[in-house]
């Protein structure tokens, strides 16, 4: 029964696995659903399945009983329950925002970010020349901390 139950937990976890892999990102939250639902059973099924006592130490006794369910795991799954529905709706809600904003639900299509260039150059495309020395750093600096050129001019943004 453990081999069936491991089985049923991979293939579970292969399928939304799968799924994240895909282009087309509703594809993605639901297999992030599915591996995540993955992980409660897994946490689940770890603490004896079998075992029906409930895990409350009788009036009188010392100690909980030998064949008693196991809690730990139980709440380990509540809080993996309320961690992956958190992260389903954030990522539903993502899936939204990205829809209205870019009018597709393709990852190959969502090239907003790319579109803009990269942030590590300036706007011209061309990476920014060094100063040769330190004199010559040292005076930029200081027109750029006034605001004016060699000139004198003051400059103004406009």
């Amino acid at each position: 029964m453990t081999f069936l139950y491991a089985a049923a937990i991979a293939a579970y976890s292969g399928c939304g696995l799968y799924l994240m892999l895909s282009r087309h990102v509703v594809r993605v939250v639901l297999g992030l659903a599915l591996l995540t639902n993955g992980a409660i059973f897994l946490i689940f099924f770890s603490g004896r399945i079998g075992s029906m006592t409930p895990a409350v130490i009788p009036l009188g006794d010392q100690e909980l009983a030998l064949d008693a369910a196991n809690s730990l795991p139980q709440a380990l799954a509540l809080t993996a329950i309320v961690i992956g529905f958190a992260l389903t709706a954030f990522a539903v809600a993502l899936l939204v925002a990205a829809y209205k904003r870019l009018d597709t639900l393709d990852a190959r299509e969502m090239t907003a970010a790319e579109d803009m260039g990269s942030p590590f150059l300036p706007p011209e495309g061309r990476p920014v020349e060094k100063a040769a020395s330190g004199k010559a750093d040292a005076g930029q600096g200081d027109q750029k901390m006034t605001g004016q050129n060699t000139t004198g001019e003051v400059k103004t943004n406009g």
